[in-house]
C-alpha cells in the first residue's frame, strides 16, 4: 500500500540535498569547531557558513543567530534568558493561551518558581490574538511578550507585526515562536519588530535535533546553562556541526522555494478544505479561514474521537494527526481547541492535515475518498454505543 503522508506540521522529510550535506560532514569533518588546528578550523568555517545562511534567510546579521538543539530549547532560552537578564528589574511575562507547550510549560515553570508573573491572554474563535489585548496586558514590570507567529495545530497566522510595534512602543522585549512559519511564510527581521525568534530545522525539511534562536543585537538575554562558552556564551556546548550545516542548507533551500511552494501547497490545502466540507456533514474547520498557513487544513468532526480517526486513517495508509505531535496520545482535547471555545464533544474529534513538498493531487484524491467513510463509520459506532447508568 502506498503511504500518504499528511503530517508535515509534526515533521517534514529531510530534503535529499540537506541529507547529503549532513552526510558529507559526518564522513569528512571530524574536527571540533573550538579547536585551532586545521580540522577544527574547517568545522568552524562550516558553522560560520551555516550561520550566514540562516541569517540571510530571515534578514539578520550572522552574529544574531544562536544555534540550539531545536525549537523547544530556543523557546526556553528566549523566555528564561530574558527573565534572567531582567531579574530584579522586571518579571512580567505575557503569553497567549494557544502557545506551544514549549512556551506555556516554560512560563508555568517560571511562575511556579517565583521567577515570573505570567499573564495569559485569550484568543478569538478563529485563534487570533487581539493586539489590543496584548497592549492591555503590558504593565511597567513586563519584561517579555511571547506570541507565536503561526499556530502549529490550527494554522492561524498571528498579527505579530502589530504586536511587535506595541511592544516596541512600550519598551518591552518581544519573542515569537516561528517554528511553523519560517521557511513557509515571508519573514524578515529588518521589517518585523521582533527581538527573538525561534526556528526548528525539521519543520522545513532539515533534520531533527537542531534549531536556532535569533536574538536582535542589543536584546538582553542571559545564558541559561553553563559550560565551555560556545555561541559567544549564549548557548554553551560543542556545536552540532552536521546538524548546523543541514539547518543552513535547509533554510537556504526553503527560502529559494518558498513562493512557488506556498502557491502549490495553498491549492492542495484548499482542495482538502473544500472537499471535506462538501463530503462530510458537520465538519468544523478550525483556525482562521484565510489567515492560515498555506499547508494547514484542520477540522473537528463531532461524533468521532481524534485518536480513532488517526488510527483508522493509518490503517488506510494515510498519516495524519489529531493535533500537536508533542501531545499525541492524550485523551483530553487540545488546549488550543478549548482555548478557541470549542465544546469538548466537538474538540475531541480533531484532525490536522498538513501537506508538503511531496504531496500530490492523487494524495488529496485518496484522502477525500477515504476520510468520509472513516468519519461515517466512526460516527455510526459512536451512535451505537450505549451508556449504562451507574
Amino acid at each position: 500500500m502506498r503511504r500518504t503522508y499528511l503530517d508535515h506540521a509534526a515533521t517534514t522529510p529531510v530534503d535529499p540535498e540537506v541529507a547529503a550535506a549532513m552526510a558529507r560532514v559526518l564522513r569528512e569533518v571530524p574536527g571540533n569547531p573550538s579547536s585551532i588546528y586545521a580540522e577544527g578550523r574547517r568545522a568552524r568555517s562550516l558553522v560560520d557558513e551555516a550561520r550566514e545562511q540562516v541569517a540571510a534567510a530571515i534578514g539578520a546579521d550572522p552574529a544574531e543567530v544562536v544555534f540550539t538543539s531545536g525549537g523547544t530549547e530556543a523557546d526556553n532560552l528566549a523566555l528564561r534568558g530574558v527573565l534572567a537578564a531582567r531579574e530584579g528589574e522586571a518579571d512580567g511575562l505575557v503569553v497567549s493561551t494557544i502557545e506551544h507547550h514549549a512556551v506555556l510549560d516554560t512560563a508555568e515553570d517560571l511562575e511556579r518558581h517565583g521567577r515570573a508573573r505570567v499573564t495569559r491572554i485569550g484568543v478569538g474563535r478563529d485563534g487570533l490574538v487581539d493586539p489590543a489585548d496584548v497592549a492591555r496586558a503590558i504593565e511597567p514590570r513586563t519584561a517579555l511578550v511571547s506570541i507565536m507567529h503561526a499556530n502549529n495545530e490550527i494554522g492561524t497566522i498571528e498579527p505579530i507585526a502589530e504586536i511587535g510595534e506595541i511592544c516596541r512602543a512600550k519598551g518591552v522585549t518581544f519573542h515569537t515562536d516561528a517554528v511553523q512559519s519560517v521557511g513557509v511564510l515571508p519573514f524578515d527581521v529588518r521589517t518585523l519588530p521582533v527581538d527573538l525568534v525561534s526556528v526548528n530545522a525539521h519543520k522545513f525539511y532539515g533534520p531533527k535535533g537542531v534549531g536556532a534562536l535569533y536574538v536582535r543585537s542589543g536584546t538582553r538575554c542571559a545564558t541559561v546553562q553553563t559550560g565551555g562558552g560556545q555561541e559567544k556564551g549564549r548557548r554553551t556546548g560543542t556545536e552540532n556541526v552536521p546538524g548546523i550545516v543541514a539547518l543552513g542548507a535547509a533554510m537556504r533551500i526553503a527560502s529559494e522555494r518558498r513562493e512557488r511552494d506556498a502557491r502549490r501547497l495553498s491549492a492542495l490545502r484548499d482542495r482538502i478544505v473544500d472537499g471535506v466540507r462538501a463530503r462530510i456533514p458537520g465538519a468544523v474547520l478550525t483556525g482562521h479561514p484565510t489567515r492560515r498557513l498555506p499547508n494547514n487544513a484542520s477540522f473537528c468532526f463531532p461524533g468521532t474521537q481524534g485518536e480513532s480517526l488517526v488510527v483508522a486513517l493509518d490503517l488506510e495508509g494515510i498519516a495524519a494527526s489529531s493535533g500537536s505531535a508533542c501531545t499525541s496520545g492524550s485523551t483530553e482535547p487540545s488546549h488550543v481547541l478549548t482555548a478557541i471555545g470549542l465544546e469538548r464533544s466537538v474538540a475531541q474529534g480533531s484532525l490536522r492535515l498538513t501537506v508538503g513538498r511531496g504531496t500530490t493531487d492523487e494524495d488529496v484524491d485518496r484522502l477525500l475518498e477515504v476520510l468520509p467513510r472513516v468519519v461515517a463509520r466512526l460516527r455510526a459506532v459512536s451512535e451505537e454505543t450505549v451508556t449504562v447508568p451507574s
